[in-house]
């Protein structure tokens, strides 16, 4: 039997879990609007932190934290293994690569020590992230409204965590099939970082950067959000929504940002569609698309360099940046690690896509760590934006348990 005929007998789930079960950095992933899910594991067993230089790095996946200054610390998995499969879960043999490694891999996983171990026992000195109250966020938006109304800022984004407890029968492989089901529309991935013993699970709304083999750049424009349900449990379209001012003042700072950063590279060929109110699960957002044709305008190093400029945005952190961010860090009573930051598939198929890491859940052992933001104006609401990361935090939570 060849090792493509004995790769079409195992599953997707069990080759991630050999990746775990071999300590070998992962990703699985679903692109927006797409139905072929793609698998990659790094078998270099090395811990690489990179600069996010997408014209110059070889094909594989990148994770980088909301905070990282100098732009060094992303980390970085090879595509020694990459793996795309169509709907029915069949390999697409003429897109994958790396599939003779996948016999070491396995040898690998069934040699495990962990293999007689429960993924979800709790270690004695297992740091727990402990999560923000009600009435600590709310503190923290009223000092952030305060700061606003005193000239600090325009905007700021506050974000907060929500614990939960995962059975012992939870199946990281299977909560992601059911997003990738739930949101059609999402950047859809799971990420095993072994350095870090953990999982992080999302289904991302938001494209920060991305380029197609045709060379054509994108990015997006995401702020304000309202449930797609109302109070009578009746589901709102798109077309039906209607968006406050203070809604709608905060996508456009948002726009305006990403209008700014053309301007310093004195870019003025882009194409702007939007804003538009899209449906992301149970939530609705406004959204403005940017596209620039790279070779038109010769300049294929633009998307590292939007790249360095729009991270992080001012829908994950606020603007200015500077004194946003410097808010941020003095009030946030817990570290944001990759929620806020990017992540996604460089340089496969001579594609890059990378998505802010939003509607995400960082999972240790049998716990799981949900993250939330909101963006908070000088007209915010603290209990509805209290209500807005609730919302946000089912959107993931009511799908995968």
């Amino acid at each position: 039997m060849t090792t493509t005929q004995a790769l079409k007998q195992l599953s997707i789930s069990q080759l991630f879990n050999f990746s775990r079960l071999a300590n070998r950095p992962s990703a699985l992933w679903r692109r927006p609007g797409t139905s072929q899910k793609e698998l990659l594991i790094d078998m270099t067993g090395t811990n690489r932190l990179v600069k996010t230089d997408l014209e110059e790095l070889p094909a594989g996946f990148i994770v980088s934290p909301f905070l990282n200054p100098d732009n060094q610390k992303s980390r970085w998995l090879n595509a020694d293994i990459y793996l795309c499969f169509n709907p029915q879960k069949s390999l697409i043999n003429e897109l994958s690569w790396g599939i003779e490694k996948i016999e070491y891999l396995e040898k690998e996983a069934l040699a495990s020590p962990k293999l007689k171990q429960n993924y979800f026992e709790t270690r004695p000195n297992q740091e727990v992230i402990n999560e923000q109250n009600q009435d600590k966020f709310i503190e923290n938006v009223n000092q952030a409204i305060a700061a606003i109304k005193e000239g600090e800022f325009q905007k700021v984004v506050i974000s907060k965590i929500k614990n939960i407890e995962l059975s012992t029968d939870f199946e990281i492989v299977t909560a992601f099939d059911k997003l990738c089901e739930a949101y059609p529309n999402a950047f859809v991935s799971v990420v095993y970082l072994p350095e870090e013993d953990a999982l992080w699970l999302g289904a991302s709304p938001e494209t920060l950067v991305s380029i197609d083999a045709e060379g054509i750049f994108r990015t997006v424009s995401l702020a304000g959000t309202q449930a797609a349900i109302d109070a009578d449990g009746e589901s709102i379209s798109p077309a039906e929504a209607r968006w406050s001012q203070k809604e709608i003042e905060e996508q456009s700072f948002v726009s305006r940002y990403i209008i700014e950063c053309f301007k310093k590279i004195r870019l003025r060929e882009y194409i702007e569609n939007g804003p538009k109110t899209v449906q992301a699960g149970n939530l609705l957002h406004l959204r403005t698309d940017y596209s620039v044709d790279t070779k038109a305008v010769n300049f294929v190093q633009l998307p590292s360099v939007m790249l360095e400029l729009l991270h992080p945005t001012s829908a994950v952190c606020g603007m200015p940046k500077a004194t946003a961010l410097a808010f941020i860090l003095a009030n946030e009573p817990h570290q944001r690690s990759y929620y806020s930051g990017y992540l996604g598939p460089v340089n496969i198929q001579n594609q890059s896509h990378l998505f802010v890491n939003l509607r995400t859940m960082q999972i240790i052992d049998n716990q799981g760590v949900v993250y939330a933001g909101a963006g908070i104006t000088e007209d915010s609401k603290p209990l509805k934006e209290w209500r807005e990361t609730e919302i946000k935090c089912q959107t993931l939570l009511n799908v995968i348990l």
